[in-house]
């Protein structure tokens, strides 16, 4: 009766163990949805398109935040804010520290009259997003 009762147990303790891995299999699978790559592909060459003249720099930053925001929401990273999604992300972005310059960034440029904004800025900011985008599977 005793080999019975611990093997009861043990055949429980699997199940459970299973039914965890099984569960954690299907929450990864809806976190990173597959994204619309050309998409996302096609967003980006717009915000490189703005790129090529200094006064157009903010909206190369302001768009780019937007754009990694959006595949935040659609990889299904919870959070009221693009900030608290970011944080949702980070284990997910290899480049925390580059993004939330870009993201700093985007919310000095929209909230603050900032105007010395320098390419180096952009550039930085630019990466982080982009890596971001990437780790996401929104780019290739």
């Amino acid at each position: 009766m005793n080999g019975l009762f611990n093997t009861t147990y043990l055949i429980i303790a699997v199940v459970l163990v299973l039914l965890v891995v099984a569960l954690a299999s299907v929450l990864a699978k809806k976190r990173f949805a597959k994204l619309d790559i050309e998409r996302f592909m096609t967003r980006w060459k717009e915000v490189q398109g703005l790129c090529g003249q200094e006064n157009t720099w903010p909206l190369a930053v302001i768009n780019a935040d937007k754009v990694l925001d959006e595949a935040l929401k659609k990889s299904h990273f919870k959070g009221k804010t693009m900030g608290e999604r970011l944080v949702a992300a980070q284990h997910a972005i290899t480049d925390n520290d580059g993004v939330w310059f870009g993201h700093k960034l985007r919310n000095k440029l929209v909230h603050e009259d900032y105007a010395n904004l320098t390419k180096k800025e952009v550039m930085r900011a630019l990466n982080g997003f982009r890596q971001a985008l990437r780790d996401l599977g929104a780019l290739k």
